[in-house]
């Protein structure tokens, strides 16, 4: 390494959230000299504060991207597998379930749907492999502040005066990206009133390591299993509604939120008791108009951002991460040149395309209030359940395999 002012690397990351701390494990695990940067330190305790008590059904694709990043092993033993996905529509007068529909991951595979993970974890055991990591420097509590590319290399300025010159810069710094608007890439965004409730509960019910979205109006109210929390079963649980409403939860005391949420849930696991802070967050979708632009590629949500529907955010940004780093393996040579960032625009962009579109469609649906379209979408569910072929396909669909 070079004098402060000036050093060189293969790899610069902008943002070191868990799209990017995964992207700085996968380089430097592929032999990369990797420097990773972000703003704020991972906050990686659960009981930190700001935590992100959010949690991540890691895809069976992203398993393997894990994998191959040396992720894996540290994230295993804290692994809830998601072996059913149970979509529950309760969109009835009474606000009960009266359709329960189970897809189940032996209709297309000997593995789980995937396994989730509570994003906190993530992060602090992110952390631990990038410190094992020789060839990744990682630098929390600094920022990207400017970005000059050439032909050759990309020239990027950080907030501690350093100058780092790499021939590849990757944007994973958000929907707000600093280096795609550096870059002059634009986005399309589309905002819905919503708001996310994230947190923690415990219930005396078991999850059986069943995910469950159960729909209403306003948004899904979906519980993700977790390993178990002081000895009860316990679940991750995003609560989407407009914005109002969710701002009104956010602030309710405890018993009343309690509740509120036990009702929301329609019961179907018990009591729900509040096992963490609540956290509130924006719901968007936004698409950037292209994925790259000179020694820059976009990945996570610099380059999209999706309702937190089908567990599908985060694994689209791991394919990202694979997707580049496929390309960059192969021919290490040309890291970063013009070519290799088209053929990477071109691989992702379609299906990043489709997906936001069709979680946009979803997430719609779930916002119904109309008795007849609430009618209309728990038909739409019937139908699709009772195909098997159209079941299986969506469920080949959601994993991000053919």
């Amino acid at each position: 390494m070079a004098e402060k002012s000036g050093i060189s690397c293969d790899v610069l990351i902008s943002g070191g959230g868990i799209a990017g701390m995964t992207a700085a494990a996968a380089f430097g695990s592929a032999g990369f000299h990797v420097v990773c940067v972000d703003p704020a330190p991972p906050v990686t305790g659960r009981d930190e504060a700001g935590a992100d008590m959010r949690s991540t059904a890691m895809l069976q694709p992203a398993r393997d991207v894990l994998q191959s990043a040396g992720l894996w092993d540290h994230l295993a033993p804290h692994a809830a597998p998601l072996q059913v996905m149970r979509i529950v529509d309760a969109g009835g007068p009474a606000g009960e379930a009266r359709i329960t529909r189970d897809f189940c991951a032996d209709e297309v595979s000997e593995l789980p749907f995937g396994w989730n993970l509570p994003n906190w974890l993530l992060r602090r055991d992110m952390v631990k492999r990038l410190e094992e990591l020789e060839s990744v420097d990682f630098r929390p509590g600094t920022a990207t502040t400017s970005l000059f590319t050439r032909e050759s290399e990309a020239r990027t300025g950080l907030s501690d005066g350093t100058v780092v010159r790499a021939r590849l810069v990757v944007a994973a710094d958000g929907r707000n990206s600093p280096m795609r608007q550096a870059a002059g890439i634009g986005v399309s965004t589309q905002r819905y009133g919503q708001k996310a409730l994230a947190f923690a509960v415990t219930h005396p019910e078991p999850h059986r390591n069943v995910s469950t979205e159960v729909h209403r109006t306003g948004g899904p109210f979906t519980l993700v299993p977790l390993p178990d929390y002081e000895g009860q079963p316990s679940s991750a649980v995003v609560w989407m509604d407009a914005g109002p409403r969710a701002q009104a939860r956010f602030e309710m005391d405890e018993a009343a939120f309690e509740e509120e949420m036990t009702a929301r849930s329609c019961g179907l696991f018990g009591p729900l008791k509040l096992a963490s802070p609540r956290t509130i967050w924006p719901i968007i979708s936004q698409k950037a108009h292209r994925l790259t632009g000179e020694r820059l590629a976009l990945i996570a949500e610099a380059a999209h951002v999706v309702p937190p529907i089908g567990a599908q955010g985060l694994n689209m940004s791991l394919a990202d991460t694979a997707c580049l780093l496929g390309l960059a393996q192969r021919n290490p040579d040309t890291l970063g040149d013009r070519a290799m960032l088209d053929a990477y625009h071109d691989a992702r962009y379609n299906d990043i395309s489709v997906r936001v579109r069709g979680i946009d469609l979803l997430n719609r649906a779930s916002q119904v209030e109309a008795p007849a379209l609430r009618d209309a979408r728990a038909a739409g569910l019937q139908a699709l359940y009772a195909l098997p072929p159209v079941r299986r396909t969506l469920m080949q669909m959601g994993l991000g395999v053919r």
